[in-house]
């Protein structure tokens, strides 16, 4: 099964609560977000991802206040890109390309530190470096990537088929007799208890002990063993364009007829690969993706225009070539980084770029061609009434003007109408409908990883939890870089969040999701992570006042790219579909980022940097 480039599997954690020497080591609200251990961006713990001052700026352009009058910086350049995520970087990267070389580029970014969702977390333990994604997880596609895509990585120094095997051990916990465990909590269930064996016992015998009613059990393993056509009478074409039309929730309650208790089991098995529960996912897509209850029904494997994309491009092809860099894909927008202004930091290969420190006092400096200003909330965009165009931005809440020749837009698209008012009221009627999908990675530095081995799992999956998912860090090494593989050392743990609300569309899910996240402190997240781990692992003497050594929680309210989902969104030709519409060009302003290809993975970011260039440099 692909993943997503967020999220590397379909698990979730256990819903939690505080008490006694669970408090110890916490720290006050102001106290957590403040504090940073480094002045480095990627060191920086606390909250990350919409940080406290990456927001505000454009949340007051949205709700129409004042921004006052823009200083003229004096500044010109061929090329303004807003967004130093991986499509704006690489959108800075081709323009140079295609004009030689020669061009004068300004990269301005709201954020502390550059790569958008693909940033990376920096802990130093027992004075070793161990790095873990903030974002962007993968390199992986439900389709091979295009030869613009794969030129890029090439030309980056990335052979990704080459690269996978020679730095990965994705058996590394499985041959040490770690595996998948589900945890279900007291809540939900009426017991905590954790149970291994997840994803690599049949589920009759995993579920043995679990506190679920003998129906709900056998409607567990029923719906993994039995080949039963759920819809027959009906032609395979009729059967898929039933399923396309009905919840994968729906399947179960409806047709496979699970009992209640065994639907709260499956509900969030999607969030990691869709950030939405099985309420919300097309049963269609989900058979196209493996999941089990179809094995009887007489499918071919064969994609409709009824599948989702990603699902679809799955069944096609297979996928792209995989591979998991220690710090996730934040690898290509350091490579990128350091190839658009030399000397930002040492090396010249994707091996040295892993350790390398990055001199931020270089990003924007005077004298280099591409200059990289962080800190910076573009509030509008417009094209002069001569040739080029005028980018304000707010620095220190203050509003900055500079003049370009062309601008590339590679943000949220949501957010462009608010920058371009000028836009057609159709282009901006699409652009605020690509909602983007909310979801948390909170990061956890702990002593060791000791409880783990005593309870044999490396990954936990808890339906009834606060935290979606929870695995240790996988097992890379690459250059002078090594993972924690002993569990007597310091390593890092992975928990995610997808705030959800079930019996809503997706997209209202993911505007009542972006909410919450918004509103939520970092000590909550804390507290959640504290009780929620002493409840999973405390049976093995996992201690979160002694054991938990930092934690940087990447909130995204703004994550996953929008996808077709055929319960709510209607089939349309291409010229018709949204993020066609919205991606037009507007004069010298042409518009990149993954929404606008409609699809959430670091190919699709790419392509479409490379398709906005293109215009401008046609134009």
């Amino acid at each position: 099964m692909p993943r997503r480039d967020f999220l590397q599997g379909a698990l979730v954690g256990a819903a939690s609560t505080l008490g006694g020497s669970l408090l110890g080591g916490i720290t006050a609200a102001g106290a957590s977000e403040g504090a940073q251990p480094d002045d480095y961006p990627p060191a920086r713990q606390g909250l990350r991802g919409a940080h406290p001052g990456s927001f505000e700026a454009a949340h007051a352009l949205r709700d129409g206040k004042p921004q006052g009058t823009p200083r003229d910086t004096a500044e010109s350049y061929d090329l303004v890109v807003v967004g130093a995520g991986i499509s704006g970087l690489a959108a800075a990267y081709f323009y140079q390309a295609a004009t030689a070389r020669r061009s004068r580029i300004l990269i301005l970014d709201n954020h502390d530190d550059f790569g958008g969702h693909a940033k990376r977390n920096e802990f130093l333990l027992a004075g070793q470096l161990q790095l873990v994604n903030g974002g962007t997880l993968d390199i992986d596609s439900p389709r091979p990537y295009s030869a613009v895509a794969k030129g890029l990585l090439r030309t980056l120094g990335i052979d990704v088929p080459a690269l996978s095997r020679a730095i990965e051990h994705r058996q590394y916990y499985a041959h040490r007799g770690l595996h998948g465990a589900v945890f279900f909590d007291a809540e939900t269930f009426g017991a905590d208890q954790l149970i291994t064996g997840w994803r690599s016992v049949p589920m009759r015998k995993v579920l043995q002990s679990a506190p679920l009613s003998a129906q709900a059990r056998d409607d567990l393993a029923r719906l993994e063993e039995a080949h039963v056509d759920y819809l027959p009478g009906l032609t395979e074409a009729q059967k898929k364009e039933r399923l396309a039309s009905i919840s994968y929730r729906d399947f179960l309650r409806d047709l496979v007829k699970v009992d209640p208790a065994a639907l709260l089991v499956c509900q969030r098995l999607t969030h990691g690969e869709w950030a939405v529960g099985i309420d919300a996912v097309s049963a269609l897509d989900l058979w196209g993706y493996g999941f089990p209850g179809f094995q009887g029904m007489g499918l071919s494997r064969r994609a409709t225009p009824r599948m989702s994309p990603t699902a679809a491009g799955y069944l096609e092809t297979g996928g792209s070539a995989r591979c998991h860099l220690p710090d996730g894909n934040a690898t290509i927008a350091r490579l990128l980084v350091r190839r658009l202004i030399p000397g930002v930091a040492p090396g010249s290969t994707v091996e040295d770029v892993v350790t390398a420190r990055f001199d931020y006092g270089r990003l924007d400096r005077p004298d280099s061609a591409v200059r990289l200003r962080l800190n910076s909330t573009v509030i509008h965009a417009r094209n002069r009434a001569g040739p080029g165009v005028e980018v304000v931005y707010l620095r220190d809440g203050v509003p900055c003007a500079v003049q370009a020749r062309q601008c590339v837009l590679a943000c949220w698209n949501m957010m462009i109408p608010y920058l371009c008012p000028e836009l057609p009221a159709a282009q901006q009627a699409a652009l605020h409908s690509l909602v983007k999908a909310p979801l948390v990675y909170a990061n956890v530095a702990l002593r060791d990883w000791r409880a783990f081995r005593t309870l044999g799992v490396s990954e936990i999956y808890a339906p009834g939890a606060y935290f979606s998912n929870l695995y240790l860090n996988p097992i890379v090494d690459i250059g002078t870089y090594r993972t924690a593989a002993d569990p007597a050392q310091p390593t890092l743990l992975r928990l995610e969040r997808t705030p959800c609300q079930p019996g809503l569309s997706e997209r209202e899910q993911n505007r009542a999701g972006r909410a919450e996240l918004l509103a939520t402190s970092f000590a909550t997240f804390e507290r959640e992570i504290r009780a929620q781990l002493a409840r999973m692992l405390g049976a093995a003497g996992f201690d979160p006042a002694r054991d938990i050594q930092g934690i940087t929680v990447n909130r995204w309210p703004h994550g996953y790219a929008p996808e077709f989902n055929s319960l709510f969104d209607p089939l349309l030709p291409q010229q018709e579909q949204p993020q066609v519409i919205a991606r037009a060009r507007f004069g010298q302003i042409a518009i990149a980022n993954s929404d606008a290809g409609m699809a959430a993975y670091t190919d699709a970011a790419i392509d479409q940097a490379h398709r906005a260039v293109t215009e401008l440099v046609h134009a």
